[in-house]
């Protein structure tokens, strides 16, 4: 695993989307694994930036997103398929034809789940995935506990959850309680993994995730399995990291 420690979040934000626009002029037609929430956002603002400067096309990419909640419409502001919209599909020349974002209001989810299953493996897999991490280590919608075995699945979202995404929502009562989520295998199964993270309210859990055991009550443990994982944070979340002796880059 590579860890790069950032100043801040916009240099955190600028140092990722150096990576991922590396992949993109490496192989154009490169699948993206793509995450929502709030510590991409600067991610994808960079990797926008540079696109209308000119320095880097989409023409040729595909992308998948992590995960959806179950009963929200493509265009509700906080469905995650108008997120990626918002922030980035509608500001570059990534083809709509190859986004890729779960449907929430699937009448069949586990049908949904199955064929989105399939599509990762026609594409030819994820070429490199994103990922931010939650403040119980969740990854995408896999909670702790749950199995790290899965591919795309409904997910029971936790109480935890539900009140760190009650600030997107105008009620507690308006956040969703399920999501159609790419399992532990999926992500597993990328070929290169990104995680981001910012703020000390993740330095607890950075810390656990990858200086202590592999383990389902901290799902993003399981990255310290991975042959190909780049962790870039900002000080603030990586401080523990580093006062526990990890060494990381500059």
């Amino acid at each position: 695993m590579r860890i790069y420690q950032s100043e801040d979040y916009q240099a955190m934000s600028r140092r990722a989307a150096n990576i991922i626009s590396a992949q993109v002029i490496y192989k154009p037609d490169c699948v993206l694994g793509l995450a929502t929430g709030g510590t991409p956002v600067g991610t994808y603002k960079q990797l926008v930036e540079w696109y209308k400067k000119g320095d880097l096309s989409f023409a040729e990419t595909r992308s998948v997103n992590l995960d959806e909640y179950l009963g929200l419409s493509p265009h509700h502001e906080q469905s995650y398929r108008y997120f990626m919209q918002d922030n980035l599909f509608d500001h570059i020349d990534i083809k709509p034809e190859n986004t890729h974002v779960l449907n929430g209001l699937a009448k069949n989810p586990e049908a949904e789940c199955a064929a989105y299953n399939k599509l990762i493996q026609d594409l030819g897999g994820i070429d490199l995935q994103l990922l931010g991490m939650g403040h119980n280590g969740h990854i995408a919608f896999n909670e702790p506990g749950d199995d790290f075995g899965l591919e795309t699945h409904l997910v029971d979202l936790t109480e935890s959850t539900i009140e760190a995404n009650k600030r997107f929502f105008e009620s507690r009562d308006e956040v969703p309680r399920h999501a159609l989520s790419m399992g532990i295998k999926n992500i597993m199964n990328a070929r290169r993994i990104l995680i981001i993270v910012s703020g000390e309210e993740k330095a607890e859990i950075v810390k656990k995730a990858f200086t202590g055991p592999v383990t389902k009550d901290v799902p993003a443990s399981v990255l310290q399995l991975h042959p190909d994982v780049t962790l870039v944070g900002d000080k603030a979340a990586l401080h523990k990291l580093v006062e526990a002796g990890v060494q990381v880059c500059g």
